[in-house]
This record gives C-alpha cells, structure tokens and sequence, in this order.
C-alpha cells in the first residue's frame, strides 16, 4: 500500500508522472465502436444536475482517456455532488478505480482523512475493513486543479445490494470487495460491444454510468468502510458543523419516516443554513433555556439577553411530534413520540443516554 501524498506532494507527483509515463500503445485497451445512445440536452442526468455550466467543477474524463499519464478510463462507475467515479487500468494491467474530484477544493477534507489513516498504525481487526486508497495525485482540468483518489476496485455498495434484498440497514458507505475479477473483464467488454449511452454538453462529455454484473457466492468479498469526506477527527474538540446538512440528528426519525425532522432551508437564500436549521427546532421545541446562551459561541447571532428570535428569518409556525408523525395510530404513536422526546431536548443532560 502506496502512502497517500500531502497537497504539494501530490502536485509534484502530478507533474513529474504526466511527463515522464507513457503507456505503450499495446496496453492500450481500445474503444472504437461508435453505435452509443446520445442522450437527449434537455434532460440533465448524473453530474449535469449538480453542475453550473459556467462554473464547469467536473474534470472532463472521457473513455479511453489517459488520467494521470498512467490509468486508461475504462468506463464510468458512478458520480456524487464532488466527484465522478471511473473504472481504470494501471500501467501494468491492473485494474483500479478512480475518484476524480472537482475543482472547488470542496474534496480537501476526504484527502486529509486518508493522509491520516495511511499514517494510523493498528491491529484493531476493523483496521483492515476501512478503505485506503492505492494512490493520489492532482491534475490541471480546463478550469482549475483536480485531485484525484486511486483504489482497488470494488461492488456495488451494500446498500444497493440491500435494494435488491430489502433490509432495515442503511449502507451507502460500505463496498463489497470483488473476488471474482472476470466481473472487471465483462465491465469492460461491455463497454467496448455496447458503449455507454451520452451527450455532449459544451464540450463536456456527460456519461451515463455502468455497473457491474449482479455478484453472487464466492465473487463477493469482504466489505469495507468507504467514503470519508465528511468525516473529522476524534482527537480534537470541535464547534463547527460536523455532519453533512441532510445528515442530521435525529436519524433514528430519518429512517422510521422517511423525511427529515428539521430540513433548515433557509427562505431568503433557499438552501440549508444554521439559523433555518435552528428556527425549525425552536417551532417545535420551543426556544432554548436562556442558560445555554451564556456558553453558545455563536447564540447572539440568532437570539437576544433574554432568548428573543432575533435572526433575519422568521421561526415557521409553531408544530408538534404529533403533527409530523404520519406513519402510526394509536399505542404505537404515543410510544415512539415518548421516545423521540428523550432525544429531542435543549440541554444535552437532559437526553436519554445509551
């Protein structure tokens, strides 16, 4: 296992392996069948909807491509808000995916987070069930830096597999390992007999994605921790935000209603900001007790001395557990809400512990 270079030593990478690696022509695996669906323009799909065409945050991959002098794109896995995910070969044939991010920096803390864990030496058994990367690098797209995150290739998440074999589990960020390689062999024959359908949008190429053939027994390996750009550290304090917006406590409500308690969209900006966030726990909850605005490093901002509203948003109308609950009748309602309220209160001594 390769050790994951700082910033700076990623860009020194860059540049020297961009000039001084070439595949030969031999290992080139070549993709010349041009019969591909094109996609129609006024229907955005994958990374299209999450972009700004003047802002152009996504590295232009394209297949058949060349990233980082050495990794040949095969075809496209997937794509999130921050990256597009890509099937490749190394420079000796070995297969990898690569987990090109965009330009706005956005992707520092997933880097920093693998830095750390190349560095972490234990024998706790989970150490081998978290997913490192194999390699890191950055590249200059049309419009600003790229990083990018090399790994061993792996399934579908558990999740998806859990959507084809329902379970109360929620595991986007668990892979399944691939013990079968001949699963890799066949992404890719597809691709060259049957290539991805796409669409040209200014010069950017938009692909659709391509999975993997359905695993089954023995091609399925060990599953393994994924995804780290939300994660922080343990070892410090913090006071900022640490979970994604959408992620938020209670997630035990998430997953048994299937929508957010408190979405926080804020009404003059029209995304999720704190004080949206906030104004939505004080209509349910009422305000806060003026004791916990003595030790809030930010609770002037939204409230006065005596624990007055007094952002720039108004509080939505005043609810209750009863009203959002939409699933349960009867004993079942009045329990769970009884259990909700254990959870859902100001101070944090007053919260039902594990």
């Amino acid at each position: 296992m390769r050790h994951i270079p700082s910033s700076r030593t990623i860009a020194s990478f860059w540049h020297a392996t961009k000039s001084s690696v070439r595949k030969p022509d031999s290992q080139l695996v070549h993709f010349t069948n041009s019969n591909f669906k094109i996609l129609p323009l006024d229907q955005p799909i994958e990374e299209e909807a999450h972009d700004n065409p003047t802002k152009r945050r996504y590295y232009p991959v394209r297949i058949g491509d060349l990233i980082g002098g050495k990794y040949q794109v095969l075809g496209k896995l997937g794509y999130g808000l921050g990256s597009t995910v890509w099937l490749a070969n190394e420079l000796r044939q070995h297969p990898v995916v690569l987990k090109v991010f965009t330009n706005d920096l956005q992707n520092r803390a997933e880097i920093d987070v693998h830095n750390h864990l190349m560095k972490v030496q234990s024998k706790h058994p989970g150490r081998d069930h978290i997913r490192t990367a194999l390699d890191a690098f950055s590249m200059q797209g049309p419009n600003g830096e790229h990083h990018c995150l090399v790994y061993e290739p792996m399934l579908e998440s558990a999740q998806d597999l859990l959507r084809r074999n329902p379970s109360d589990i929620s595991g986007f960020n668990i892979l399944l390992g691939i013990n079968d390689k001949s699963i890799i062999q066949k992404f890719v024959e597809a691709e060259q007999e049957h290539p991805t359908a796409r669409k040209d949008v200014r010069g950017y190429t938009v692909y659709a994605s391509r999975t993997f053939d359905s695993p089954s027994g023995r091609s399925i390996g060990e599953p393994l921790l994924s995804d780290f750009g939300s994660a922080v550290s343990g070892d410090v304090e913090h006071d900022e935000d640490v979970q994604p917006n959408v992620y938020r406590a209670p997630e035990i409500w998430d997953l048994f209603e299937g929508k957010h308690l408190f979405y926080g969209r804020d009404p003059k900006e029209g995304k999720y900001m704190t004080r949206a966030h906030l104004a939505d726990m004080v209509a349910l909850l009422g305000p806060p007790p003026v004791e916990l605005f003595k030790v809030g490093k930010r609770s002037t901002e939204f409230f006065d001395k005596d624990g007055e509203w007094i952002a720039d948003i108004p509080v939505p109308a005043s609810t209750s557990l009863e009203e959002l609950e939409e699933n349960l009748k009867g004993y079942n309602k009045e329990a769970f809400l009884r259990f909700m309220r254990k959870m859902l209160q100001w101070r944090p001594e007053d919260r039902q512990t594990a």
